[in-house]
């Protein structure tokens, strides 16, 4: 058994995948579900002051590395939301195909050729291909960042874990509604994932 969560972050094994980050929800009064989180809720003050700005620094650096860097975003398939997990209904997680809010905020905007995966449940392998498009790319080795820490976060990271990838999480590039919620989430899944920095894990990118 060679294998460690604490590891090195080559080109072609490896991809950063962005969970959630999109328009309508890291965007402050726009996320329906919660209207009243202004530019000064935690939240936004943590996407904004810490969050993005090391996304920025770890999308970046994959870019120059030759990582993969992928995007799943929530979004229907349909304009009518009809192929929308029974839960998303009932939690009102609607996005309806090709709203104007759906994308990825501008500041993580794909460029040619990356992989966008639209999504209709909390968790990326439930309700994407992602794990057939990963094993084709020879991906072995997952970062995950994104929003919120102890929902779709959690899931990517459980999941990938469960399927045999080695998951690291650069817990200052994740935000949660609190930081209690943010903190627990992190101790909670830690045990399937490595639960780092940006600062660590950009220092181990393109590392053999």
């Amino acid at each position: 058994m060679t294998d460690k969560r604490e590891t090195s972050f080559a080109a072609g094994e490896t991809a950063l995948l962005f969970v959630d980050v999109q328009k309508i929800f890291c965007t402050p009064g726009l996320d329906p579900a919660h209207p009243e989180f202004n530019a000064d809720h935690y939240y936004h003050r943590r996407l904004r002051e810490l969050v993005i700005p090391n996304q920025v620094r770890l999308l970046e650096k994959a870019r120059a590395s030759g990582i993969q860097v992928m995007h799943t975003i929530i979004e229907a398939l349909t304009e009518d939301c009809r192929d929308v997990s029974l839960d998303h209904r009932l939690s009102d997680l609607m996005v309806p195909k090709g709203h104007p809010l759906a994308g990825p905020i501008d500041e993580l905007a794909p460029i040619a050729n990356e992989i966008v995966l639209p999504k209709t449940s909390s968790g990326v392998f439930n309700s994407t291909n992602i794990d057939y498009v990963l094993r084709n790319l020879g991906v072995r080795k997952l970062i995950v960042s994104g929003v919120v820490t102890d929902q779709c976060v959690d899931m990517a990271v459980r999941d990938a874990a469960d399927l045999g990838y080695l998951v690291a999480v650069p817990g200052d590039a994740c935000a949660t509604y609190t930081q209690e919620r943010h903190d627990g989430a992190l101790k909670a899944y830690g045990g399937y994932c490595w639960v780092t920095d940006t600062a660590t894990v950009l220092s181990r990118m393109g590392a053999k």
